[in-house]
C-alpha cells in the first residue's frame, strides 16, 4: 500500500515479486552505463534493489539497479554523528554535506541517502549507504544498470523545486514539483519499465488556512494510499493542508483539483511521511519542522468532509503529537515494528537511527 513500507511494498508488487518472467523484464529494462546526474534529491524504492533517484537540475528520474538483494541481519540502527561521519568520507567538513533524503531498501534493510556535497547548484551529487552496523559506503555509479526518463516542462525558475517527492506504486513512478506553467504545481505518473515522461496533471487544492484555492504550491511530501479498492496519494504541503488525490484522475494536460481532507496547523512545513499499521489501523506518521512528528488517524478517510472554507487553524482528520520525538527530519519504514530516521540532536548533530512506530 506504500512504496516506503517494506512489508506493503511486497504486498502491493504482487506478482512482480512471485513470477521470474516479471522479475527478469524490470531488471532487463536497465541498460549498462554510468548515469549522469547532476543532482540527488528524493529517493524511492522499486521492486529487485532498484533505487529512483529524483534529479531536480537535470529534470529527471534515474531508475538505478543497486544490486542489493541480499537481506542484511535484522536489529536496531544507530549511527551517531552521521553527517560527521559522511563528512569524513567525503574529505570535507559537516556543514559542507546536505542529506536530501533518505530510503530504506525493502530488499536489503539497509538505508540510502541523498547527498549534496557543497552548496547551491554546483553542489557534487552523491549517494550512500548504510547498514545497521553503522558501515557507509558510497553507491557506485560506474556501470551500473540504469534507465532515465526526462520531466518535460520542469520549472526553471525555482529548479530545486522542479521535484520534491517521489514514490512508486504498482508500475508507476509517481514525482510531484513544480513545471514552467501558469499552474505550477504538478503531478506525473510514469510507467516504469520507463516510457516518456508527459507534461502530468496540474494540482488544484484548497487551503484551509489561507482560505483560498492555490495551484503554485509544490507538494512537499506524499505517499500511496487505498481507499476504498482505489489508490490515491496523501499529500501535504507547506502550512499543513494533507490532501488526497485519486491516481485514476493523473492525465497528461489535465488539471485535478485535490479533496483537502486535513489542516494539520499553519507555519509548518512537512518533511516527510509514511503509513503503518498498529493494531489493525493505518496511520499517517508525518515528520514536520515546527510541530513535531504527527501520528494522524485514517479512520473515515473516505467519509471527512471536504475543507472548502477557511480555519483558523486544525480541521479535518485527527491527529496527536509524539512528544518525546523531536528533531525528525527524514523517516522511513524499517520494518512493521520500527521507522529509520534521520533525528537532529540539540548539539546540532545528525543521528542515523530506528524508532518504535507509536
Amino acid at each position: 500500500m506504500l512504496l516506503r513500507n517494506r512489508i506493503a511494498l511486497f504486498a502491493l508488487l504482487g506478482g512482480l515479486l512471485i513470477t521470474g518472467p516479471a522479475r527478469a523484464d524490470l531488471t532487463d529494462s536497465l541498460k549498462q552505463g554510468t548515469p549522469e546526474l547532476k543532482s540527488v534529491g528524493p529517493l524511492a524504492f522499486g521492486p529487485e534493489g532498484i533505487l529512483f533517484v529524483g534529479d531536480p537540475q537535470g529534470a529527471a528520474i534515474f531508475a538505478i539497479d543497486t544490486g542489493d538483494r541480499t537481506p542484511t541481519p535484522s536489529g536496531p540502527f544507530k549511527v551517531e554523528a552521521i553527517d560527521d561521519k559522511i563528512a569524513a568520507l567525503l574529505g570535507t567538513e559537516a556543514k559542507q554535506v546536505l542529506i536530501n533524503d533518505l530510503a530504506v531498501n525493502p530488499a536489503s534493510g539497509r538505508a540510502y541517502l541523498s547527498i549534496s556535497r557543497g552548496k547551491g547548484p554546483e553542489a557534487k551529487p552523491v549517494l550512500l549507504r548504510s547498514d545497521n552496523k553503522g558501515k557507509i559506503e558510497e553507491v557506485g555509479l560506474k556501470d551500473v544498470k540504469f534507465a532515465r526518463a526526462s520531466l518535460p516542462n520542469a520549472s526553471t525558475k525555482q529548479r530545486q523545486e522542479a521535484i520534491t517527492h517521489l514514490a512508486y506504486a504498482k508500475g508507476r513512478v509517481f514525482v510531484a514539483g513544480l513545471s514552467n506553467e501558469e499552474f505550477a504545481s504538478r503531478l506525473r505518473a510514469i510507467p516504469f519499465p520507463f516510457q516518456d515522461a508527459d507534461q502530468g496533471t496540474n494540482v488544484e487544492i484548497f487551503h484551509g488556512s489561507h482560505g483560498r484555492f492555490e495551484t503554485n504550491s509544490p507538494i512537499r511530501t506524499f505517499v500511496p494510499y487505498e481507499i476504498k479498492g482505489e489508490t490515491n496519494l496523501l499529500a501535504a504541503y507547506t502550512c499543513t493542508p494533507l490532501v488526497k488525490v485519486p491516481v485514476s484522475e493523473l492525465k497528461a494536460g489535465a488539471r485535478v483539483k485535490g479533496t483537502t481532507i486535513a489542516e494539520l496547523g499553519n507555519r509548518n512545513r512537512p518533511l516527510d511521511m509514511i503509513v503503518y499499521q498498529k493494531d489493525g489501523k493505518d496511520y499517517i506518521l508525518m515528520a514536520n519542522n515546527s510541530r513535531g512528528l504527527m501520528k494522524i488517524t485514517t479512520d473515515n478517510i473516505d467519509k471527512v468532509a471536504a475543507i472548502t472554507s477557511r480555519v483558523p487553524d486544525k480541521a479535518g482528520l485527527n491527529y496527536e503529537t509524539i512528544p518525546n520525538m523531536k528533531g525528525i527530519e527524514q523517516l522511513d519504514v524499517l520494518d512493521k515494528e520500527n521507522a529509520l530516521v534521520l533525528l537532529r540532536t540539540t548539539s546540532g548533530s545528525l543521528n542515523l537511527q530506528s524508532i518504535a512506530l507509536p
